[in-house]
């Protein structure tokens, strides 16, 4: 009970209202204070009246007279004239005097909290304005045991109501809490219980139906996250199978690959100058489809293999990628800029590096031919004193807000129309095989540009 959310709702509530009420009590108790010597002026005033009214009063009556109005003495001043009018032996000396006349609230709250905590019996003076305008003061003294009892009975009246209507309160507010509260978000745990049983089953995930606004938020945000992690899921399981059947075309494209490696001997030995010139380039295209289909069969057991780090000339690569770019321009116009020197040898794996900068260009190739404009691609290397930096990058329009939010997420990151959104992510988990980074340096509509950073690691080259 004291652990759950009513419950302890319901004992705030409680502590609250009392509270409240305690708050309440202290000028109340003040106010009933003032009443009581209020009502005490008037009665000493109507039996001075009766006295005034009266001059041969007997002593007997003049003590009644001040017994009703339970006072010892009674001064009125009227036309300047202060008289006393009845009066009786006092049993102890005057303690104190208060004068009600315009009194402040705090001088009220104090003197009432003070007269509520002496146990000790006193005799008080007491000065008011009478009623009716019947002179210009009246004075009486009175006996504060009686004031003190009456105030304490007026308080546990107070502080019993206070109580009865707080206990009224919390259960009112515990009841609504359960109903709108508490039973909504008991039904939202359910939900995500059952939706934790099957997060593969879409008829599981939350339908926002609460018409509370917090509640709903909190339902919408559920919906979403459980919709994103059935679909991520489903794509997992999609991933395993398409690794599955991938690895499986990549074994039997090796045989056939390697059966076709076997005929380039053939053709190198033919004395056309255009097949001499091309077949070098048909037996590297050839070895390094064989690489990767070997890599991708190695990628489904467990990853990526490491690098094997050598020392290799970047023009070269550069070349066979610019090379057998051209191949697949055709007919649009695409311009390639190469700006790498020539003696510049960086330390990687050759296969590896060159997927990395195919794929980047192959990307840059494409952006710009769905783009119907002409366009230039550069590949730019340089050396900086840690590390190589090299950048690829187009004239093209630049990458779309939903790909530079997945840019290196499998099957989200695709820029162009039908692709896949895989050759950023196998490129980036290759440069950092290699210690590496791959980034986007910036995008626009002036096109875009990636950075590879290959660091140096101390290498003398």
């Amino acid at each position: 009970m004291l652990n759950s959310l009513s419950g302890r709702f319901l004992i705030l509530t409680v502590i609250f209202v009392m509270l409240a009420e305690v708050l309440i009590f202290v000028p109340s108790i003040a106010r009933f204070r003032e009443d009581y010597l209020l009502a005490r002026l008037e009665r000493a005033q109507i039996a001075s009246l009766a006295l005034l009214a009266d001059d041969m009063i007997t002593a007997d009556l003049e003590e009644e007279l001040l017994r009703n109005a339970e006072v010892f003495n009674v001064v009125l001043r009227r036309d300047e004239a202060r008289q006393l009018v009845l009066s009786s032996p006092l049993p102890r000396p005057i303690d104190a005097t208060y004068d009600l006349r315009e009194a402040p609230a705090f001088e009220l709250i104090r003197d009432a909290s003070m007269r509520l905590f002496d146990t000790e019996p006193r005799v008080i003076r007491v000065i008011g304005s009478p009623v009716r305008d019947a002179g210009l003061l009246i004075e009486v003294t009175l006996e504060t045991a009686p004031l003190r009892m009456a105030m304490i009975d007026y308080g546990l009246r107070i502080l019993l109501l206070s109580a009865v209507i707080s206990v009224f309160t919390a259960v009112l507010l515990f009841m609504a809490v359960r109903m709108f509260l508490v039973r909504p978000i008991k039904g939202v745990v359910q939900d995500m219980q059952s939706y934790a049983a099957n997060p593969e089953d879409a008829r599981r995930i939350i339908s926002p139906k609460s018409s509370l606004q917090e509640l709903r938020e909190a339902e919408d945000a559920l919906a979403t996250m459980q919709t994103q992690l059935t679909g991520a899921l489903k794509q997992k399981e999609r991933l395993a199978q398409l690794g599955s059947s991938v690895a499986k075309i990549s074994h039997d494209l090796r045989n056939i690959l390697t059966s076709a490696q076997l005929f380039t001997d053939r053709i190198e030995m033919s004395e056309d100058p255009g097949v001499k010139r091309l077949a070098p380039k048909l037996v590297n295209s050839i070895t390094r489809a064989v690489h990767l289909c070997e890599s991708t069969l190695a990628f489904g057991k467990a990853e990526e293999p490491a690098p094997q780090l050598t020392r290799l000339f970047l023009a070269e690569i550069v070349s066979d990628v610019v090379d057998s770019e051209r191949l697949s321009v055709g007919e649009h116009d695409i311009s390639f800029s190469e700006d790498v020197p020539g003696s510049l040898q960086v330390r990687a794996d050759a296969e590896q590096l060159y997927r990395v900068i195919f794929n980047l260009v192959r990307n840059a190739r494409q952006a710009i031919t769905q783009s119907g404009k002409a366009g230039e691609i550069s590949i730019h290397a340089e050396e900086e004193e840690s590390h190589w930096l090299i950048r690829v990058a187009d004239t093209g329009p630049g990458l779309p807000p939903k790909a530079q939010e997945h840019l290196f997420t499998p099957f989200q990151g695709a820029a162009s129309k039908g692709g896949t959104g895989l050759g950023l992510v196998i490129a980036q988990e290759l440069i950092r095989g290699h210690g590496g980074s791959l980034m986007l340096a910036h995008t626009g509509p002036d096109g875009t540009a990636f950075d590879i950073i290959l660091p140096r690691g101390g290498a003398e080259l």
